[in-house]
């Protein structure tokens, strides 16, 4: 079994992705090359933007099954109204009118059961996809894409995650932003998080709202600092006063940034390679442990 690391942030920009990435390919350089890279930010994936080695080599549509009324059967009874926890079903007996809502089923089943008709048979949704893309050396790297309108970005990642690899060593899962739905599902069943965050109030906020999350969830995890030399020494009080471990600092660079800006991370593995060397062999020994 894979040792499952998420980095995870409380908010947007903070470099969850810059680490994903810079961390994902200092451990192929450093430590093993059976490790995978998982996209789960399926509403904005971009790892594949600043991994230009790696060309899509396929695709597979996602999908969930939602149940279509059948109005030969129906009879109109409004049971499965009654067990649908999402508003997704509108029966309106006078006028014989029976309708799921695709955007709104989340595919529970309640309905399913609720019907004493056999009028609720199920058929595949499309929700997203999962790309794939490879290196020349066959490493893979698995992004999530929603589909435009879908509101079923936990669902997704979801499946996205069952597709990772099983043979890998280390399989990396870039969160969302947030501490809402999708980044639970992400950081799920992994067994070390990696915390993103800046020395800013904002960051020192949300921050605070991923650690209670994450403790909540009983999941082992650490913290590294972007952006550090910036802002107030805030943050680094509240990690000693939590006791919680600070994996690495990445100083804010003006020339990292604009590599960044351009999608070219190659050139800021020799800025940071000192950094990301730290953090990975801190990463390590927490799977020694």
């Amino acid at each position: 079994m894979p040792f499952k690391i998420a980095i995870a942030s409380g908010k947007g920009g903070t470099g969850k992705t810059t680490v994903s990435v810079n961390l994902f390919k200092w451990i192929i350089q450093h430590w093993t090359e059976k490790v995978q890279l998982v996209d789960c930010d399926v509403e904005e994936p971009n790892d594949h933007i600043f991994l230009p080695e790696y060309l899509l080599s396929h695709q597979q549509e996602i999908t969930q099954l939602i149940p279509k009324i059948d109005l030969n059967n129906c009879t109109f009874c409004r049971k499965c109204v009654e067990w649908c926890e999402f508003n997704a079903i509108v029966v309106i007996p006078p006028v014989q009118f029976a309708e799921v809502n695709n955007s709104l089923c989340h595919s529970c089943g309640a309905c399913i059961i609720a019907c004493e008709d056999n009028a609720m048979p199920e058929f595949p949704y499309p929700i997203g996809k999962a790309n794939f893309y490879k290196n020349e050396n066959g490493s893979v790297l698995l992004e999530g894409e929603l589909k435009i309108g879908s509101s079923m970005q936990t669902m997704l990642i979801g499946e996205i995650k069952k597709l990772s690899n099983p043979n890998a060593e280390v399989v990396l899962f870039d969160s969302p932003p947030g501490t809402s739905c999708p980044v639970v599902e992400s950081v799920a069943d992994t067994d070390y998080v990696i915390l993103v965050t800046e020395p800013t109030p904002f960051g020192l906020h949300d921050l605070k709202l991923t650690v209670d999350l994450i403790r909540e969830l009983k999941i082992d995890f650490g913290v590294i600092v972007n952006k550090s030399g910036l802002g107030t020494k805030d943050v680094y009080e509240y990690l000693e006063k939590e006791d919680i471990p600070l994996l690495g600092k990445i100083p804010f660079n003006r020339e990292y940034a604009s590599n960044y800006a351009k999608g070219d991370l190659s050139a800021n593995n020799e800025i940071f390679i000192n950094q990301y060397h730290s953090i990975g062999e801190a990463l390590k020994e927490r799977m020694s442990e």
